[in-house]
């Protein structure tokens, strides 16, 4: 009974390690594209850039949640990562264009402008895993 339950382990490892792999990648991208650091931010007990990427994070999660759960592969699975990867550096452009200087004000350590860009991109990653249910 046991080895039955366990059976589809291996498939867990798989994509739970891909899950991980596209964290990481998501991570390393976004970070790179913002303007200030936001890993030092957060060491020097900055809360906005908490938010922001914290939100961000679970904007990427969630369609990737949904890749993951139905995907038919693990490629198919990267693929559709990759596109929420996209959807959310389009994200972070996108909300720039009402709030100027968006990114010098969460560096500044402003709450206002890293909440709207946290909840824009929690907003669009739920959009894109629902789209992503096919």
């Amino acid at each position: 009974m046991i080895l039955q339950s366990l059976a589809g382990l291996p498939a867990f490892l798989v994509y739970f390690c891909t899950g991980l792999i596209a964290i990481v990648a998501y991570l390393f991208v976004y970070t790179r594209i913002t303007p200030y650091n936001e890993f030092q931010l957060i060491r020097d007990n900055e809360p906005a850039a908490a938010i922001a990427l914290g939100l961000s994070l679970l904007g990427f999660v969630a369609p990737l949640v949904s890749a993951i759960a139905h995907s038919a592969n693990v490629l198919d699975c990267l693929i559709w990562a990759t596109i929420a990867l996209i959807v959310q550096v389009i994200v972070f452009f996108l909300v720039r264009v009402p709030v100027p200087n968006l990114s010098a004000r969460i560096a500044a350590g402003e709450l206002a402008p890293a909440i709207w860009l946290g909840l824009s991109s929690l907003a669009a990653g739920l959009l894109n895993a629902a789209c992503m249910i096919y």
